[in-house]
């Protein structure tokens, strides 16, 4: 098998990650629940993760890590915690639907939604952000990498401008985190949300949020949360604010195993290992004939490590499943949860082919999807 759909979740994963997690089943009490020895693992463990990534992203202090189930846990608390009735946000057609249906939700509610359309370059505009911003605009909601293209948005122009007017910068970095390096504060960047199942190599079921000690989340959720007892409400202070409930212990200790393989090997070297792995295999596909790309390629410019394409008006769908029945190519077809990006680019009805790499993959796998995609286009064109 060739697995080439690392931009859904990454397949293969260090052995120190799986070795982390059943260490973890096997010895891991409930963390911040009474004071065992396997309390205290968990609880030590967790920690440990908030530092790893942390430092992964230059964040200001470990506490201000709150871990979740997933990029679309962190998004909904985020959107859901800082915005109401009244208030506008801006946003784009790059999103995935974890931020596209919270806050159609939110405008269903009272809530006035800009979303701002890409450049030719296919990414968003910072001047087109200053000229939406209104008296009652609270923040913007933009991902760092479409899911599609993999081109990457100007985040640090755009939180420069959102903050000359007092606005929030909510970032989605559930494509980039792990494989582009991510610098928040360098970024000037507010609100983080991130995964963990993808470029970073944790197990499925986690994720974070890194927020800025100066922003006030309003909780999703209420519960236990180990400390404040007694209190009605859930304790104002970060993490817990926004943890109610039993951590994912477990996995959130492979996740660490994972931010600090990533730390120790480079993200800088995973980011170039991929872009030039990238550029080979765009190189290469551009001898098919009829094939089409989507986003702006670049040699020198960074991006994800995705490359989308059709072969000519033929349903992403087919194309998708000759891969997998003639070379166990594992990739992605359809629509990607991302509806608005699909309908800038011309590609609602047809889908589009991905490709998503990881360090893992190597220039042998890309080239035998290359001739699998020439034998595709040949026989289907018949």
């Amino acid at each position: 098998m060739i697995y080439l759909d690392n931009a859904a979740t990454s397949l293969n994963k260090p052995q120190v990650v799986i070795d982390a997690v059943i260490d973890a089943i096997q010895h891991s009490g409930n963390a911040g629940r009474g004071s065992s020895d396997s309390a205290m693992q968990a609880s030590r463990s967790i920690f440990q993760a908030r530092q790893s990534l942390n430092q992964l992203i230059n964040g200001k202090d470990p506490r201000q890590i709150i871990f979740t189930h997933n990029a679309t846990d962190s998004l909904n608390t985020v959107i859901k915690g800082l915005f109401k009735k009244g208030d506008h946000v801006i946003t784009t057609v790059m999103e995935h639907n974890s931020v596209l249906r919270p806050l159609y939700e939110l405008e269903e509610n009272g809530l006035e939604l800009t979303i701002l359309d890409i450049n030719s370059k296919g990414i968003i505009d910072p001047a087109t952000v200053n000229n939406t911003i209104q008296s009652n605009t609270k923040g913007m909601v933009i991902t760092h990498a479409s899911n599609i293209t993999g081109d990457i948005n100007p985040i640090k122009e755009i939180t420069q401008i959102l903050h000359q007017h007092n606005l929030l910068g909510i970032v989605d970095a559930s494509q980039t985190i792990g494989c582009i390096p991510i610098d928040v504060e360098a970024l000037d960047i507010d609100v983080l949300c991130f995964t963990g199942h993808k470029s970073l190599l944790g197990p499925q079921g986690t994720g974070g949020i890194y927020v800025h000690p100066d922003v006030e989340i309003h909780p999703l959720k209420s519960g236990g949360t180990g400390i404040d007892t007694f209190s009605h409400h859930q304790p104002l202070d970060y993490p817990s604010r926004l943890e109610a409930g039993t951590l994912n212990s477990h996995g959130i200790a492979g996740l660490a195993a994972g931010v600090n393989y990533l730390i120790d090997y480079g993200v800088n070297k995973v980011r170039d290992y991929e872009r030039n792995l990238l550029n080979i295999f765009y190189k290469e596909l551009q001898s098919i004939p009829q094939i089409k790309f989507y986003g702006h390629f670049n040699p020198t410019v960074d991006r994800c490590g995705i490359l989308s394409i059709n072969l000519g008006d033929f349903d992403s769908a087919i194309v998708v499943e000759e891969l997998i029945d003639r070379a166990e190519i594992i990739t992605r077809g359809g629509g990607h949860c991302a509806p608005l990006m699909h309908e800038a680019l011309g590609t609602k009805e047809q889908g589009v082919v991905r490709f998503s790499l990881s360090h893992y993959t190597k220039k042998e796998d890309l080239m035998v999807a290359v001739e699998c995609l020439k034998d595709i286009q040949k026989d289907l064109s018949e």
